[in-house]
C-alpha cells in the first residue's frame, strides 16, 4: 500500500488522510534563524558524539544521598554581608523587585540592618556582596537568596564525595523566596534557624541511612508529583523517613511536634531536596569538552541564563518572561514579576514541567489541560540526548523522563524548554501571585551554539564552515 510522509501545514496530511492512504506527520521547523553554518560546524566536531555519551552517562550515574542539614555559614563559608542569590550573576541595580525583597528579608533576618526598608541603601553602597547560588554549587527557589544564618539541606553523591546544597523551604504565600520581608517572614525565618534546621540536623544524624533522595524521585514520580511544582508524595516519603529519628531524638517534644506539623503541612517541602538533587547529577557533566548537553537552566526575575557541559562556567541570557497561568485572588499579569528562581534545574534533569505527564493533576495548579501535559512531555524529548530509565512514568508505558537538553536540537528544531513555576509579584514585598508556564528566551540557545561552534574550530576539530 502507498503511504505519504508529509511536513508543514495540515492540509494535504487531511486531505490523503480522507482518501484512505495511511499518513506519517512529520512536525519539522526550520533551524533558528542564523544557526545554520554553527549547527554545520558542531555537527561535524568529531568530539561531540562521545561527549555527549559520556555526559548522559555521568548525569544518570549519580545518586543523591541527605547526609546533613546545616547553617550556610558553615558548609558554605559565608559571613556577615554576603548573600547568594537564584539564577546567573546581576547587581543589586538590575534587581527585580522579589530578588530585592528577598534580599532585604535576609538583610534583617542577619541582624544587619532594623528595619528590612533601610537595607536598599546598603546594597545601593555595595556595603554587601551578591553570588549566584550555582558558583557555590547550591541552588535556590525562587529568588534563592541564602544568607549565613539559613540552615542548608547537604546532598551527596556517596560514589564520588561531590556535594550540593540548599535552603530549607518556607511555605507558600508570603515567604522571603517570594519576595516577602514582612513581620511573620522574619518570625518564621527564626524558628527555621532556632528550631526547624537543628532538629533537622538531629534526625538525618540518627537515620540509619542517608534518605535516598533519587530513590523518593523515582517513586513520587509514579505516584503523582513532577518535583517542581507538585511534591506531596515526596514530601510524606520524607516524613515517614525522617519522623522516626527525630521523635526519638531527645528534643522538647512540643518543637517535635511543630516540625512534623510544618513539613506535613508543606506539599512544597520536599521541592528543596528534589533542585540539589538534580543539580548534583547535571554538574557531573560540566566540564566535558565537546559535550552540547545543558547542565543549568536559572533566572534571577531579570536574566535567564544557561550552561552548557562544553562551555565551562560560562553563562548565556537573555531577559526572562513573565509566565502565562493562573493567579491567586485578584491578582493578574500585570502584578507578576518575569521568571524567577534556580528551580528550572529540575527541568534541565528532565523532570517538573519535562515530566508533566506523571502529574496532569499539575495543570489545575499552572493551567493546561491533560492532553497538554501528555503532549508536552511528549514534545520534551524531541530535544534531549536521552531518556532516563530511573524516572519513569507510567501513563507513557513507563517510558523515561526527556533527559540532556541538547543545544543543537533546540537550535534545530526551534523547541524551547518547557517549566512549569509559580510566579513572584514584581513589587517588593508582594509575596506569591500564581503560577504558570513559561519557556526560556530563545536566543540564549543560539548564544551558546555559537560559543560551541567557535570552541570546535579553535581546536582545528572542523574547518569554518561559515
Amino acid at each position: 500500500m502507498t503511504a505519504v510522509v508529509t511536513t508543514g501545514v495540515p492540509l494535504l496530511a487531511d486531505a490523503v488522510d480522507a482518501q484512505g492512504v495511511p499518513v506519517t506527520r512529520v512536525d519539522w521547523r526550520p533551524p533558528m534563524p542564523g544557526t545554520r553554518d554553527d549547527l554545520a560546524t558542531v555537527a561535524a566536531d568529531p568530539l561531540r558524539a562521545d561527549a555527549n555519551r559520556r555526559a548522559v552517562e555521568a548525569v544518570l550515574g549519580v545518586t543523591a544521598s541527605l547526609v546533613d542539614v546545616a547553617p550556610a555559614s558553615e558548609v558554605l563559608g559565608l559571613e556577615a554581608g554576603q548573600f547568594l542569590h537564584a539564577g546567573p550573576p546581576i547587581t543589586w541595580e538590575r534587581a527585580s523587585g522579589p530578588l530585592r525583597g528577598g534580599l532585604m528579608a535576609a538583610a534583617a533576618f542577619e541582624g544587619l540592618v532594623d528595619d528590612p526598608e533601610d537595607a536598599p541603601a546598603r546594597f545601593e553602597r555595595g556595603d554587601f556582596t551578591l553570588e549566584p547560588c550555582h558558583h557555590h554549587s547550591a541552588v535556590g527557589p525562587m529568588a534563592g537568596v541564602v544568607s549565613p544564618s539559613m540552615w542548608m539541606f547537604v546532598l551527596e553523591d556517596r560514589a564520588s564525595g561531590r556535594r550540593t546544597f540548599c535552603s530549607l523551604n518556607e511555605g507558600l504565600g508570603k515567604v522571603l523566596r517570594y519576595g516577602a520581608y514582612e513581620p511573620s517572614v522574619l518570625t518564621r525565618l527564626r524558628w527555621m534557624r532556632d528550631v526547624l534546621g537543628p532538629l533537622l540536623r538531629r534526625a538525618v544524624a540518627g537515620t540509619p541511612e542517608p534518605v535516598d533522595v533519587t530513590g523518593i524521585l523515582t517513586q513520587m514520580l509514579q505516584m503523582g508529583d513532577e518535583a517542581h511544582n507538585r511534591n506531596r508524595a515526596g514530601t510524606l516519603m520524607l516524613l515517614r523517613d525522617l519522623s522516626p529519628a527525630l521523635v526519638s531524638c531527645g528534643a522538647d517534644p512540643a518543637d517535635v511536634a511543630e516540625v512534623l506539623r510544618f513539613v506535613g503541612g508543606n506539599d512544597h517541602f520536599f521541592l528543596n531536596l528534589a533542585m540539589p538533587a538534580c543539580k548534583l547529577a547535571l554538574d557531573a557533566a560540566r566540564g566535558i569538552e565537546g559535550a552540547t548537553m545543558v547542565v543549568a537552566m536559572a533566572r534571577n526575575g531579570t536574566d535567564f541564563g544557561i550552561q552548557v557541559a562544553g562551555t565551562g562556567d560560562e553563562w548565556f541570557t537573555g531577559p526572562a518572561q513573565v509566565p502565562e497561568g493562573l493567579f491567586l485572588g485578584d491578582f493578574g499579569p500585570d502584578d507578576a514579576n518575569p521568571d524567577i528562581g534556580d528551580s528550572a534545574i529540575t527541568e534541565t534533569a528532565g523532570i517538573g514541567g519535562f515530566a508533566m505527564a506523571t502529574a496532569p493533576a499539575i495543570v489545575r495548579l499552572v493551567g493546561g489541560s491533560v492532553p497538554d501535559a501528555l503532549a508536552a512531555t511528549r514534545r520534551m524529548h524531541e530535544i534531549c540526548l536521552a531518556e532516563n530509565p530511573r524516572w519513569s512514568i507510567p501513563v507513557l508505558e513507563f517510558q523515561g523522563v526527556p533527559t540532556g537538553i541538547d543545544v543543537t536540537r533546540v537550535c534545530r528544531t526551534g523547541i524551547l524548554p518547557q517549566i512549569n513555576t509559580g510566579m513572584a509579584g514584581k513589587v517588593a514585598g508582594t509575596g506569591q501571585v500564581g503560577a504558570g508556564l513559561v519557556t526560556p528566551p530563545a536566543e540564549v540557545f543560539p548564544a551558546a551554539l555559537a560559543r560551541l561552534a567557535e570552541l570546535a574550530r579553535s581546536r582545528g576539530a572542523v574547518t569554518d564552515l561559515r
